[in-house]
């Protein structure tokens, strides 16, 4: 989303940040088979560089990673203006209503809860990167 034009979903471009890989596939699967760029890192650390790197369009960002939260990350996007345009969507089988606002109060544009069935999370790709289900 460069100069606050949302692109066309086919030409976005999704960072999955991820360490369990059966969920990993399932987001890559989903993000794939509605014709968008899809990339992963398996760690909290390898996160952030990746994102100022390629600049994706929404980050798929878990909670609980490898030695960098989704929380320290989604603050860290959130703080650099550079990454302004990029949107995160975070998830997390703690998916209580307090968890969920702890997340959007931290900037995230939304929230999934684990396990998620592949049309929510389609669903909510869709909202946060402006387009239609």
């Amino acid at each position: 989303m460069t100069d606050g034009i949302a692109p066309s979903l086919t030409s976005a471009r999704i960072l999955v940040v991820e360490d369990d890989d059966n969920i990993a596939i399932a987001l890559e699967y989903v993000i794939s088979r509605e014709g968008m760029e899809c990339q992963r890192v398996s760690s909290g650390a390898e996160a952030m560089a990746r994102i100022r790197d390629t600049r994706p369009n929404l980050v798929l960002l878990d909670i609980m990673l490898p030695e960098v939260s989704g929380y320290d990350i989604c603050r860290d996007i959130r703080t650099d203006p550079r990454l302004s345009d990029v949107r995160v969507l975070m998830m997390t089988a703690r998916g209580s209503a307090a968890e969920q606002k702890r997340v959007l109060a931290l900037g995230a544009d939304g929230f999934i809860s684990k396990p998620f069935e592949l049309k929510f999370l389609r669903q909510e790709v869709h909202r946060v990167l402006g387009g239609a289900a």
